[in-house]
């Protein structure tokens, strides 16, 4: 008897012994580069609210059977450098297997090379600008390059009657210069007569000069290629010089934000933007994830959440079908992932960009919201 509880009592103490040496599986480690403050954070702020909404969803199941996804987000300011620095703490410090962002081009065009040296597999949810997955085979981007947006955006106002159009653009970043270019091409492949091209810098508050001159001229229409905010200062001046209701205005990428109407407020009214997504989309899993959000954030998502979101799901199915939380496994699984979500349908292009444009809506500002285009 005394033997039995001898036996007994050591094989339980065994047991606890062995469960408390077994280590805790580990957490998969996920990078992300977002601008959480200055001019541009609300694109950031908005992608990370997307990333970690999906990211709850996510670890309630949790990725190779069972494990949740640890998600480091890292502030880059809109600052090249900071975003650079970020990248590599993330790799060196955090030993990140995936990156998400960052989130303008003209950073990722920085981050990019440091990544895909690395060999970790780097997504890009809002980084439109033309040739962002050319830099290497570890780059990627869930967002439509703006070469497939402004040519839709461009189509409507042609069909409103646009026959002329002046360009403006912000000639220091890489992602308004891009956009400039899609949409001079796509004005001279429509036959639109191009009157004037007007350049500014991204951080300039005085545009009257440009826009005096682009007034003489009485184009029907002024395709804007800019952040949210000098966006919204060519608008409030333009208004203030007398451009009205007959004058079409265009926005890029840049513009498609809540904060268009908050800084312009009427005068945003008429402006109209191309978008792969829209908050009143008529599908179920669309309705669900802007519930989700509200009740979560309290306000409202726009599109650059609703990338994000997806894009979550999307690395968290790669790296189940890498079957480990290695790099290189990843990125191969990452070619070869497919996903129905928010967006739509999703798969990659073997160029690692999105595979199709069809969903692509006109919006237009009114009231200091976006609506469908009619």
């Amino acid at each position: 008897m005394i033997r039995r509880h001898f036996t007994a009592g050591a094989a339980a103490l065994v047991a606890a012994i062995t469960l408390a040496a077994a280590p805790a599986r580990a957490d998969v480690p996920v990078g992300a580069i977002e601008i959480l403050s200055g001019p541009a954070a609300a694109y950031g702020i908005a992608i990370k609210a997307g990333l970690e909404l999906a990211l709850d969803e996510i670890n309630k199941k949790g990725v190779l059977g069972g494990q949740k996804i640890a998600l480091t987000v890292e502030d880059s300011a809109g600052n090249k450098d900071q975003a650079i620095n970020a990248a590599r703490k993330l790799i060196g410090r955090d030993k990140v297997v995936l990156v998400i962002g960052p989130t303008l081009s003209n950073e990722m065009f920085a981050v990019g090379p440091v990544t895909n040296e690395r060999k970790v597999p780097t997504i890009g949810t809002s980084t439109t600008a033309a040739g962002i997955t050319e830099m290497g085979p570890y780059i990627f981007r869930t967002s439509l390059p703006e070469a497939d947006v402004i040519p839709v955006t461009l189509k409507k106002a042609q069909s409103r009657g646009v026959k002329t159009i002046a360009l403006m653009y912000a000639n220091d970043d890489a992602f308004s210069k891009s956009g400039f270019d899609t949409m001079k091409a796509a004005a001279e492949k429509l036959g639109l007569n191009i009157v004037a091209i007007e350049s500014f810098g991204s951080k300039d508050q005085d545009f009257s000069a440009q826009l005096t001159k682009i007034k003489g001229l009485k184009p029907d229409a002024i395709g804007i290629s800019a952040l949210v905010e000098p966006v919204s200062g060519v608008l409030l001046q333009a208004r203030q010089l007398g451009f009205g209701k007959e004058t079409q205005f265009i926005g890029g990428n840049g513009s498609n934000s809540p904060k268009l109407g908050e800084i312009a407020g009427a005068a945003a009214d008429g402006l109209i933007v191309g978008s792969p997504w829209f908050i009143a989309k008529p599908d179920p899993v669309s309705e669900k994830f802007v519930a989700d959000f509200k009740a979560k954030y309290n306000k409202s998502p726009d599109q650059f959440a609703a990338q994000a979101y997806d894009t979550m799901f999307i690395a968290a199915a790669a790296i189940d079908r890498a079957g480990a939380a290695d790099s290189d496994k990843i990125r191969d699984a990452l070619t070869k992932t497919s996903s129905s979500g928010v967006m739509g349908p999703f798969t990659f292009t073997p160029g690692r960009d999105p595979a199709s444009s069809e969903g692509v809506v006109v919006l237009e500002m009114q009231g200091g919201k976006f609506g469908i285009a009619r």
